[in-house]
């Protein structure tokens, strides 16, 4: 009979380095997965922030914002004094109706045909000569998206995501794009803002619309394929 793994072997291996481009989105996704597989008992404190650090290859401000944010989600507990430290919720919350039946090919198919659509739509954005109005409402959806407020924050993301599509000059991208941001925004309502990954992600839009204005097609395509990539690591952190 097969011996069960080494808990602390198991941790090691999922609190691995992760990708600098999205590291707090991947400290997040790695310290769920260590608590959604059960890796951590309920009520068990998880590594030193310096600790984390150093396995997971990224600052302590990251690990200890990723953290907080998992604190605020109700995941994790932090304690001060003596025997202080962070700990697992004796209960972590339990997912939304809505995403108690998703699969794993659920999650990847949305995720996978956003990537194709929207990077591409990047690339094709950035290859045309857009213009004065074009690029005038790809800045007003980018500004909308930068100062929204929470309540109003997926709506205009999607505003600015669906005016990329327009930018890139096919009339039929755009209702694909919708119909798949549809999908995606369901998925994105069963998890919480963290305002340290809508800070990142007001980053990575400036560096897409950026480069689409530039007509810079490889950048915006690269800036767009990051961007995807870090709210893919949340979904997948939360949801999986």
């Amino acid at each position: 009979m097969t011996s069960p793994p080494d808990p602390q072997t198991t941790s090691e291996s999922l609190l691995r380095p992760v990708r600098l481009g999205n590291a707090f989105e991947d400290t997040v996704a790695r310290l769920l997965q260590t608590i959604r597989l059960g890796v951590l008992a309920p009520g068990e404190s998880l590594p030193p922030e310096r600790e984390l650090a150093a396995r997971l290859g990224v600052s302590r401000d990251t690990v200890r914002e990723a953290i907080k944010s998992l604190a605020e989600a109700g995941y994790l507990v932090s304690r001060r004094g003596r025997y202080g430290g962070t700990f697992l919720a004796e209960q972590i919350p339990r997912l939304a109706p809505d995403t108690a039946d998703l699969t794993r090919a659920d999650l990847d198919d949305a995720l996978l045909l956003r990537e194709i659509l929207e990077v591409g739509a990047a690339r094709a954005a950035a290859g045309r000569a857009l213009s004065e109005a074009e690029r005038a409402h790809l800045r007003a959806r980018l500004a909308d998206v930068r100062g929204a407020a929470p309540q109003d924050y997926r709506r205009l993301d999607s505003r600015l995501h669906l005016a990329i599509a327009e930018a890139a000059g096919s009339v039929s991208l755009v209702p694909l794009v919708a119909e798949n941001r549809m999908r995606v925004n369901a998925l994105l309502d069963q998890i919480p803002l963290l305002p340290r990954n809508i800070a990142h992600s007001d980053e990575q839009h400036e560096a897409i619309v950026a480069a689409i204005l530039a007509g810079d097609a490889c950048a915006a395509a690269d800036a767009m394929c990051a961007h995807l990539a870090g709210s893919a690591a949340l979904l997948h952190g939360f949801l999986d």
